[in-house]
């Protein structure tokens, strides 16, 4: 992945530049041994990355996005972003243009991929740059928007401070993750008042800072899982006392322990590449 949205993407030994195609929707794959980082930057159209495999993060203005396997990410056009993959990597991208932000979310978020989304998604980064839009290539793409417009929206998003206090609290919590000091520690440590750095964490982003951290453990937990990290040396890691009451905490925020969550997911992979047998 090259560091510029304007610029062109490697497809084998072809250079492919989703902007400048006269097609509404454009789609590519790519895979990587090692992961990739990009610096920031932006594009006119909107983007959806779809990872099958490895784990992605995409850092925005006002926060970082998560997308575990059999996820997806939507950037509206025009944000500023910069993505990065971890370990080994399969990914897909669609570019749309900005006439068909109506079709999905219009702020970046994370999307729950069916199966059959899964695999609109692939076929469509099959098809040629100049394809038929009125023959069945055309109906594929618009099965695939329709898909998309449905997909449910996931839980999988830090909102970033832009203050350069509470920054400060985001590295050290990033530094070391099994930090459990007090919204009190935090305070004295960023020279504020406890009543001051709540309401400052309230504004700059949306929640109490017991949420925000415990969003920032999901972003992590669910990073080191991907990686088959055992639950227990997670839990350790975040800085709980046992494997349980970091289940509780993931079971809290997500609705299931993390051992059907992981379940889940690889059925629903399994699922799509059942489908893609067929």
């Amino acid at each position: 992945m090259r560091s510029s949205g304007d610029s062109d993407l490697a497809v084998g030994n072809e250079a492919f530049n989703p902007h400048t195609v006269p097609r509404a929707v454009s789609a590519i794959g790519m895979g990587h041994d090692t992961g990739v980082s990009g610096e920031p930057h932006t594009h006119p159209k909107a983007q959806l990355i779809l990872a099958v495999r490895g784990m992605v993060t995409c850092d925005v203005a006002d926060g970082l996005w998560m997308v575990p396997p059999q996820c997806a990410l939507w950037i509206p056009g025009g944000l500023a972003h910069a993505v990065r993959s971890v370990g080994n990597t399969e990914l897909y991208m669609l570019f749309l243009d900005p006439d068909l932000a109506v079709v999905a979310p219009l702020e970046c978020c994370t999307v729950s991929i069916t199966p059959l989304l899964r695999e609109l998604v692939i076929a469509a980064t099959n098809l040629p740059p100049l394809y038929d839009r009125d023959g069945a290539p055309g109906r594929l793409v618009q099965t695939m928007l329709d898909e998309l417009a449905v997909a449910p929206v996931e839980r999988l998003h830090l909102p970033l401070p832009a203050d350069p206090r509470l920054r400060r609290v985001a590295d050290a919590l990033i530094a070391e993750p099994a930090n459990r000091a007090t919204i009190s520690h935090w305070a004295r440590h960023v020279v504020m008042s406890e009543r001051s750095l709540v309401r400052l964490v309230q504004r700059e982003t949306g929640m109490t800072f017991g949420a925000w951290r415990q969003q920032f453990q999901i972003m992590l937990a669910l990073e080191r899982l991907a990686e088959s990290v055992p639950v227990q040396t997670v839990a350790l890691e975040l800085g709980y006392e046992s494997a349980s009451a970091f289940i509780t905490m993931f079971k809290k925020v997500l609705g299931q322990p993390p051992g059907k969550y992981l379940a889940a997911r690889e059925e629903r992979e399994a699922a799509g590449k059942r489908m893609a047998g067929n």
